[in-house]
């Protein structure tokens, strides 16, 4: 039995906090400079080249890469030999509220959806998995909302096409437009119930853009392949103002479900897409 005190996990949540705000992950970094070699359209080219400065700037003055910089959703993968000292959840609260202070990070969260108030540094979205060993991971990714807004959810007949669910997530992409700020990485959850499709599209973010983890499933690769190239063909563009870099990655995730339905979830990231991990 490991034992982690919540001092422990506060200090690397706050650090990862931080990290994700300003250092914008390197496989994103490589796709869009990947779409920028590819470009045609000297508009989008400009747009692309601006983002990809943005992104350097960001990290070396230490300053946040988007000024949304998000509602913090924090994945945890705890060992079942590890116990925690202390009180994990609230741990992760105070790493979030520490991190968001230090970094000089926008306060984007209110106590209450329906009264709002005045906006704070405190919350986060947690989402704690039990799995084999001794070591907690812990991946923090700050989503904005201009992006966030544009999700959706359709609970699709059991007997529907391929061809229709590849219908409904390009809708989505179209309906996001210029609003989520392309190029966007498109996360999609298939299975499940409601919520857990649109669990699995949040977490599909967390992979790299670059690799499949479904290609030993064909349907599943082809699917991710047929809708990058279609969602690419819309020419939306970077900012929304034409290109071929509407998307730099479609990520599927799959789970089982039951047999009378086909849950369909959509999570859009901003070409933004921020999120930093850490074991301990």
């Amino acid at each position: 039995m490991r034992i982690i005190s919540a001092n422990q996990i506060k200090d690397a949540v706050s650090d990862l906090c931080i990290r994700a705000n300003i250092d914008l992950r390197k496989d994103v970094l490589q796709a869009l400079k990947r779409a920028y070699l590819k470009e045609k359209n000297r508009r989008a080219k400009r747009i692309l080249n601006a983002v990809i400065k943005n992104a350097s700037i960001a990290k070396r003055e230490k300053l946040a890469i988007c000024q949304d910089s998000g509602l913090p959703v924090v994945f945890g993968e705890l060992g079942q030999d590890v116990r925690i000292k202390g009180d994990l959840k609230s741990a992760i609260r105070k790493g979030v509220e520490s991190g968001y202070k230090k970094g000089h990070l926008r306060n984007s969260i209110v106590d209450n959806p329906l009264l709002r108030g005045r906006s704070s540094y405190r919350g986060a979205v947690i989402h704690l998995d039990l799995v084999k060993g001794n070591n907690l991971k812990l991946t923090v990714l700050p989503k904005g909302f201009g992006c966030e807004n544009k999700s959706q959810v359709k609970m699709f007949n059991p007997t529907a096409k391929i061809e229709e669910i590849k219908n409904f997530i390009i809708d989505v992409v179209k309906t996001a437009g210029a609003d989520a700020c392309p190029p966007f990485v498109v996360g999609v959850g298939i299975g499940g119930t409601a919520d857990y499709a649109s669990f699995l599209a949040k977490k599909a973010l967390l992979r790299s853009v670059r690799v499949s983890k479904y290609q030993s499933i064909k349907v599943v690769a082809k699917l991710e392949q047929e809708l990058l190239r279609e969602i690419n063909q819309l020419n939306i563009g970077p900012m929304g103002l034409g290109g071929r870099a509407t998307a730099l990655a479609v990520n599927v995730e799959t789970y089982l479900t039951h047999i009378a339905g086909l849950p369909v979830a959509v999570n859009i990231s901003c070409h933004a897409l921020r999120s930093a991990s850490r074991v301990l």
